[in-house]
């Protein structure tokens, strides 16, 4: 009788290699989940990001309407005066073809940024410029002297592009010398590390004030029983169903001079004539404080609600008195909750633009303000840029510190 031919079928895997596949599976559909998430993220949050801290660096504009000065201007040397005869000739040549162009107002907003009084300079000498000169540099320089000016020429060797870091240097009061140094711009054009120190002092001292008023409400609405904690959760999601416009123009009507706040100061007998509440740094502190208390109420609420009520009533029954109870038990328990509510409140207040620009005066506006004027009305997308970038890297390093101490005060309550 015939035997039937030996099978050769492939071994079975071993349960560590399925394992392996399922795992592998599992990520991939995880994966497939967080992909739609991932690719909005990165439309509208990163992409734009990196936008704006290339837009800092990158500078084309006065290469694109003046490439042949741009070009010749490379070989300047010393940079102690002004160059020789064959960058004024390309200049004289540029000058001329952007004025045929119409391209002339280009080249003159992105020097006058960093020289002034380039606007006029480009257009008057663009206006009497020949159409043949023997020398190119004793002409330009007989129709405006400041053509023999080093600085004038390290100002078109910065524009020259395409990288730059004129607007990084701008946004934290720096500039070059036409031989390369870095120094400080002079002190009545040295206005931005003011900003950005006021952005975080109105950033920092709403938060504290956030915090200060939202750490009670918050245990309050954690302790009491749910039919009274209900309607005051309410209460503070309320804001949230009012425009943040609407909510700053009721500020400004509340704290202006005949306003309900000044009425009720005087009626109590605590003030004799209107405070000025309002277009200066108070306003502007009140105002934000109340739009971002519900910032800073929430985590902490959530924290807390999450937080055993036997830990404290564990502690009293052991002798601990009730304020030693609440410093050593509870608040500890707490910490996460404020750091997230602290953190959210900051982050937020820092970019804020609409409260300060309605109810501050001129001396109170943040950084989001001169960002937004450098975008809309100079049309300066660098100075813009540079403002923006500086501001998010500053945040981070700050983030960076104050994540490093919780973490370090925490390790020690944790061992």
């Amino acid at each position: 009788m015939p035997t039937a031919a030996p099978s050769f079928a492939p071994p079975e895997p071993s349960l560590k290699a399925r394992l392996r596949r399922a795992e592998r599976l599992h990520h991939l559909k995880a994966g497939a989940l967080i992909l739609p998430l991932a690719a909005f993220l990165a439309v509208t949050f990163l992409i734009p990001i990196g936008d704006m801290m290339r837009r800092a660096v990158h500078d084309p504009e006065l290469a694109q309407v003046w490439p042949g000065v741009t070009a010749a201007i490379d070989d300047w040397q010393p940079r102690t005066e002004a160059p020789g005869e064959a960058v004024f000739a390309a200049l004289a040549a540029d000058l001329g073809q952007s004025k045929a162009d119409r391209t002339l107002a280009v080249a003159a907003r992105r020097l006058n940024s960093d020289y002034p009084g380039a606007r006029s300079l480009l257009f008057s000498s663009a206006r009497k410029l020949p159409e043949t000169a023997e020398s190119w540099r004793a002409t330009l320089i007989h129709i405006d002297e400041r053509w023999a000016e080093p600085e004038l020429w390290a100002a078109i060797d910065r524009a020259s592009g395409p990288l730059t870091a004129f607007f990084l240097l701008q946004a934290v009061d720096l500039e070059r010398t036409p031989t390369g140094q870095l120094r400080p711009v002079p002190e009545q054009e040295a206005v931005f590390l003011d900003i950005l120190g006021r952005t975080f002092a109105v950033a920092l001292t709403v938060t504290l004030l956030c915090l200060a008023l939202g750490f009670p409400v918050a245990y309050l609405l954690a302790t009491l029983p749910p039919h009274l904690s209900n309607p005051m959760m309410i209460l503070v999601l309320l804001p949230f169903w009012t425009s943040l416009l609407v909510r700053t123009a009721a500020w400004v009507v509340l704290l202006q001079d005949q306003g309900l706040v000044n009425n009720a100061l005087i009626w109590l007998g605590l003030l004799d004539e209107p405070a000025r509440l309002i277009f200066n740094r108070i306003g502007v502190i009140i105002a934000m404080t109340h739009v971002l208390l519900p910032f800073l109420v929430l985590p902490l609420y959530s924290v807390m609600k999450g937080i055993p009520k036997l830990y404290m009533r564990t502690a009293l029954s052991l002798g601990a008195r009730p304020t030693v109870a609440f410093l050593k038990v509870y608040l500890p328990q707490t910490l996460p909750g404020i750091v997230a509510g602290t953190l959210l409140t900051f982050i937020i207040a820092l970019g804020y633009y609409i409260t300060p620009a309605l109810v501050g005066g001129a001396a109170d506006q943040m950084i989001s303000y001169f960002i937004a004027f450098y975008t809309a009305e100079t049309v300066n997308w660098g100075m813009a840029a540079a403002l923006g970038s500086v501001l998010l890297v500053t945040t981070l390093i700050l983030f960076a510190t104050y994540a490093r101490l919780v973490r370090a005060g925490a390790t020690p309550a944790g061992r």
